[in-house]
C-alpha cells in the first residue's frame, strides 16, 4: 500500500502519541491518598483499645510543645553535623547533640520522592521546640542531583528542654526516613496526623511520658498509616505490616484492662513493653509498604509506551529514503505484516506474557485494567510495527541503500548546514540527561538558533562575494547528504523515486537575482535576526539560574511604568497589523484591524494599560465583552480562511485562493496569540513576525531551501520563541490566565485549548507560517510532504531519547522537580505535533487535487 509522505508520518505520530500517553499514565500512577474529605470536619481520633473495660480516653492526648521553630538548611549533609567536621565548624550543635537535651537522627531522602513535598505536610509555629534539619545532602564536588549517601542523608535534630539526658548518655544518631517529621511535629503539637503521612512516629521524642502516653500516640500512628494503606492497597489483609498493627492493638487491649484494674505488677510494665516494641515493628513495617506505593512506577505500562514509540522512532528513520523522494510516497508493507507468520507469533508472545505479567503483579497496573480488547489492540498494533520495520530494514540491506549517502557517489557530501542541523539535534538530545540543562534548557536553543544564523551569514556571504560558479558552493547545495530533498520551492517533475545526492535537486542557489539593496539586506538579515534574538532574550528572564533577576518585563509591569506599557503594546500592535495584512483579503484586514483595537481594549479594561485620555485605571473590569469581540473576529478570520480553502479545492482549483486562505488562518492563530499573550510580551509576537518576513524574502527564497532545512530552521525558532514568552520546564511558568480571556467562569474544553495555545503559541505558529510558506512557493505537493515527515522525524527524536532517561533516572533525587515537568512539556508537545502533522496532511491532500 502507497501513502503519502506526510500521511505516514501524521499517522506515525499519532501512534506515538498513544505511546507517550501510555508511558505517563505508568510514570505518574495513583499517587497514595486518603480517600476521606475531612480537612474542614476532622474525624474523631480513634479511642484507645480495650477488652472488657472501656476506656475513658477518646480524645487526643495533650500537646508535647507548645511552639515549634524549624531550621531548614539547604544541603546540610549529615557528617557536618555529626562527623568531624562538625566539630569544627557547628561546635554548638555538635555539643548539643552530644550533651543536650536534644535527639539526633540521620533523616533519609529517600528517591524518588523529594524534601519539598514531605515538608508542606506540618503546622510549624515557634520556640520550645527546635528543629534542625536539611533538605537533602550534597556530594564530594558540592552538587545534589544524585542518590549518592553523601546526598541522600541530612542531619535531624529535635532540641528542646524537654528533653531529659542522663550525664554520660551518648547516643548515636538512628537512621530514619524524613517523613517522619510530618508524624512526631502533629503528635508534638497535639493536632491529627496528616491523612497521607507515610511517616511513623520518632519515638525517642516520646520516651519520656507516662507508658499509656506513649501508647496512645503510637497507637494513633497505627491506625492512621492502617487506614491508609487499607484506602490504596486492594490485599491489605496479607500486609505484614497491618498483621503486626492488629496483634499490637490486642495486646494494646489487654495492657489497658490491667491498667484500669490498677494492676501495678511487673506483668504490666513487661506487657506495656513488648506492646511498645510491637507497635514500633508494625509503623516501621506500614511506612515502608506505603513509601513502595509512593515511589511504585508502573513498569509494565511505561515499557509497552516505550515499545510503541521507539517502534515509530525507527520505521520513520528507516523510511527516509523513500520519503524524501521526489515522490514523496513510500510503500507501507502493511497487509504482508499481517498475514505473515512473524506477526502471529509476536502476538502469541505478546499475550501470553500481557497473561502472565497481569496475574503475578503484586500492585495495580493501568495496562492490566484494561479491556481484553483494547489490551489486544496495542498488542495487534506492537506486533505490526515489529512487522513493518523487519520488513523496512530486510528491503533496505536488500537494495543496499543506507540513510547517510548514496555508496555509488562516493563523493557527494554534506553542507555546512546539514551538519549544523545534525549536531544541533544530536547535542539537543543528549542534553536531556542532566537536570541543570533541562532547567536551562532555553539557553541550548538561544544557542542553536544563534549558530544557525551564523551558518546562514557565511552561505549568503559565500554566495555573494564567490557566486554560482565556485565548486565549493556547488558542493555544498548540489550534494547533499540525508537531508536532501525534492524541489521545495519549485515543481516535483524529476522523475526518480530515490534521493541522489550526486545530483542538484534544485538550481543553484543565488542572490543575483535581488536588486542591489535587497542584496545588502540580504547580508545584513542574519546579524538583524540575531540583534532580534539578543532583544528578546532581555525580555523575559526564564529558567532557573537567573530567573530571579530583574528583567524588562518586571520593568514594564510594575505600576510605575503602565505608560511605557501602553505605548509599547499600542505599537506593538500596529506593527503586528503592518505584517499581517499584506497578504489578507480585505474583508480580513478589516477583522484583523478591529480585532486588534479589541486587543487593546480588552488589556485597558482590566488595567493592563492605558488609553491617552486615562490617567488611572481605577474602572477595571473584567474586559469579558471585548475578549469576546476579539473571540469573533478570530473566528470570522479563521472561517474566512477555510472557506477559501474550500473553494480552491472544489469550485475554482485556484493556487491563488488557496494561499491566500492559509494566510488567513495563519492570521486568525496571531489575532488570537495577541489576545492571549500579557501586555509586556506583544513584543514577542512582533519580532516572531519581522524575522519571518526577513528570512522569507531574504534567505529562503534567494537561497532555494530545499524543505527539510526550512522545516528545521522553523522547528528550532519555534523553540527558540516558546522560551522567548517566558516559558520553561518549570510548571510553575504556564500562564494559566490565559485560560479565562472572554469567560465568564471556569469551563473546561476552551480554558485548556486557550492555554495550551498560549503556552505553546512559539511552535504552533511558526509551523503554521510554515505550511503557508511551503504552499505559496510551490503547486507541488511534495514539498508539504517532505515538510510533515521532517518535522514529525525531528519531534521523535527528543520524546523518544527522553522518556528512556527518565526511565533510567526514575530513582534520580530530583525527578519530580525537574525531569517529571519536562516529561509533561514533551506529552503535551507531541500531542501538538500530531495536530500539526494532520494539518500538514490535510494540505498535502488539497495540493494533490489541486
Amino acid at each position: 500500500m502507497r501513502l503519502g509522505s506526510g500521511t505516514f508520518a501524521a499517522c506515525c505520530v499519532v501512534i506515538e502519541v498513544l505511546g507517550v500517553a501510555l508511558f505517563l499514565r505508568g510514570f505518574f500512577p495513583a499517587p497514595v491518598r486518603s480517600s476521606s474529605r475531612t480537612e474542614h470536619q476532622a474525624e474523631p481520633p480513634a479511642p484507645e483499645p480495650s477488652t472488657g473495660a472501656s476506656s475513658n480516653w477518646t480524645k487526643l492526648p495533650p500537646p508535647l510543645f507548645s511552639k515549634v521553630v524549624i531550621m531548614l538548611i539547604d544541603a546540610l549533609r549529615d557528617d557536618f553535623v555529626f562527623g568531624s567536621k562538625g566539630v569544627k565548624f557547628m561546635p554548638y550543635t555538635t555539643y548539643l547533640v552530644e550533651k543536650g537535651a536534644s535527639h539526633s537522627f540521620v533523616a533519609e531522602a529517600k528517591p524518588p520522592t523529594v524534601t519539598m513535598p514531605r515538608i508542606k505536610e506540618r503546622e510549624n509555629l515557634s520556640p520550645n521546640l527546635l528543629v534542625l534539619c536539611g533538605d537533602h545532602g550534597m556530594s564530594e564536588t558540592g552538587s545534589h542531583g544524585a542518590s549518592s549517601m553523601e546526598e541522600v542523608n541530612t542531619p535531624l535534630i529535635l532540641i528542646s528542654s524537654a528533653f531529659e539526658r542522663k550525664p554520660g548518655d551518648i547516643r548515636h544518631p538512628k537512621h530514619v526516613q524524613q517523613t517522619d517529621l510530618a508524624a512526631t511535629l502533629a503528635i508534638g503539637l497535639g493536632l491529627p496526623i496528616p491523612e497521607n503521612s507515610v511517616g511513623s512516629l520518632l519515638f525517642p521524642s516520646i520516651e519520656g511520658r507516662p507508658v499509656r502516653e506513649q501508647l496512645r500516640f503510637l497507637h494513633l500512628n497505627a491506625v492512621q498509616l492502617s487506614k491508609l494503606l487499607q484506602e490504596n492497597v486492594p490485599s491489605y489483609k496479607k500486609e505484614p505490616g497491618f498483621e503486626q498493627f492488629k496483634m499490637a492493638e490486642r495486646l494494646h487491649g489487654n495492657w489497658i484492662r490491667l491498667y484500669l484494674e490498677e494492676n501495678t505488677s511487673e506483668v504490666l510494665f513487661n506487657l506495656g513493653t513488648k506492646v511498645r516494641r510491637q507497635y514500633l515493628d508494625a509503623l516501621r513495617t506500614l511506612s515502608l509498604s506505603l513509601s513502595r506505593q509512593v515511589a511504585q512506577y508502573d513498569i509494565y505500562s511505561m515499557l509497552v509506551g516505550t515499545v510503541m514509540v521507539l517502534e515509530v522512532l525507527t520505521l520513520l528513520l528507516l523510511s527516509i529514503p523513500q520519503a524524501l523522494s521526489s515522490k514523496a510516497e513510500l510503500e507501507v508493507p502493511l497487509w504482508s505484516p499481517v498475514f505473515s507468520l512473524l506477526f502471529y507469533l509476536m502476538f502469541l508472545v505478546l499475550s501470553a506474557l500481557h497473561v502472565i505479567v497481569c496475574t503475578s503483579a503484586e500492585s495495580s497496573c493501568y495496562f492490566c485494567g484494561l479491556s481484553w480488547l483494547m489490551a489486544g489492540g496495542v498488542m495487534v498494533l506492537i506486533s505490526a510495527l515489529l512487522c513493518a520495520v523487519v520488513s523496512a530494514l530486510a528491503k533496505m540491506f536488500a537494495s543496499g541503500k543506507l540513510l547517510s549517502k548514496n555508496p555509488a557517489h562516493p563523493n557527494s557530501r554534506w553542507s555546512e548546514l546539514d551538519v549544523v542541523i545534525l549536531l544541533g539535534t544530536m547535542g539537543h538530545v543528549l542534553s536531556l540527561g542532566a537536570s541543570s540543562f533541562i532547567e536551562e534548557e532555553h539557553q541550548t536553543w538561544y544557542f542553536l538558533v544563534n549558530t544557525l544564523c551564523l551558518a546562514l551569514c557565511h552561505e549568503i556571504y559565500r554566495n555573494c562575494f564567490l557566486g554560482d560558479d565556485c565548486e565549493p558552493w556547488r558542493c555544498s547545495h548540489g550534494e547533499r547528504g540525508f537531508v536532501n530533498t525534492a524541489p521545495a520551492l519549485q515543481d516535483g517533475s524529476i522523475g526518480h523515486d530515490e534521493l541522489e545526492p550526486h545530483r542538484a535537486s534544485k538550481s543553484p542557489a543565488s542572490l543575483n537575482t535581488l536588486r542591489g539593496w535587497e542584496k545588502w539586506m540580504a547580508m545584513a538579515s542574519p546579524w538583524v535576526i540575531l540583534t532580534c534574538c539578543r532583544l528578546l532574550r532581555s525580555l523575559n528572564q526564564t529558567g532557573v539560574q537567573w530567573a530571579h533577576r530583574p528583567d524588562l518585563g518586571h520593568w514594564l509591569t510594575s505600576s510605575d511604568h503602565k505608560a511605557e506599557l501602553s505605548v509599547l503594546a499600542a505599537l506593538s500592535l500596529i506593527m503586528i497589523f503592518a505584517l499581517v495584512q499584506r497578504r489578507c483579503s480585505l474583508t480580513s484586514k478589516v477583522a484583523m484591524a478591529l480585532g486588534l483595537l479589541g486587543v487593546y481594549c480588552y488589556r485597558a479594561a482590566i488595567g493592563n494599560v492605558l488609553f491617552p485620555w486615562q490617567r488611572d485605571s481605577k474602572d477595571i473590569s473584567k474586559g469579558l465583552i471585548e475578549a469576546r469581540f476579539v473571540h469573533v473576529f478570530v473566528l470570522g478570520i479563521l472561517f474566512t480562511g477555510t472557506k477559501d480553502l474550500l473553494k480552491s479545492q472544489v469550485i475554482a482549483a485556484d493556487f491563488t485562493i488557496k494561499t491566500v486562505g492559509l494566510w488567513e488562518i495563519y492570521s486568525g492563530l496571531v489575532l488570537l496569540a495577541a489576545l492571549l499573550f500579557r501586555p509586556h510580551n506583544l513584543p514577542v509576537l512582533v519580532f516572531s513576525l519581522l524575522i519571518q518576513t526577513i528570512m522569507t524574502k531574504f534567505i529562503w527564497k534567494p537561497l532555494r531551501h530545499d524543505a527539510a532545512e526550512i522545516t528545521v530552521m522553523h522547528y528550532w525558532f519555534g523553540q527558540a520563541f516558546f522560551y522567548f514568552q517566558g516559558n520553561s520546564n518549570n510548571i510553575a511558568t504556564v500562564d494559566i490566565s490565559a485560560g479565562f480571556v472572554g469567560l465568564d467562569t471556569y469551563v473546561e474544553v476552551p480554558a485548556v485549548f486557550l492555554t495550551a495555545f498560549a503556552t505553546f503559541a512559539g511552535p504552533v505558529l511558526w509551523a503554521s507560517h510554515l505550511v503557508s510558506f511551503l504552499s505559496s512557493e510551490t503547486s507541488s505537493g511534495s514539498a508539504l510532504s517532505h515538510a510533515c515527515f521532517c518535522y514529525a522525524l525531528i519531534c521523535s527524536f527528543p520524546v523518544s531519547a527522553y522518556i528512556i532517561l527518565v526511565t533510567s533516572l526514575r530513582y534520580h533525587l530530583f525527578i519530580w522537580s525537574v525531569f517529571s515537568p519536562k516529561l509533561l512539556y514533551e506529552g503535551m508537545h507531541i500531542l501538538i505535533t500530531a495536530a500539526i502533522c494532520v494539518f500538514f496532511t490535510a494540505m498535502d491532500q488539497a495540493n494533490t487535487k489541486s
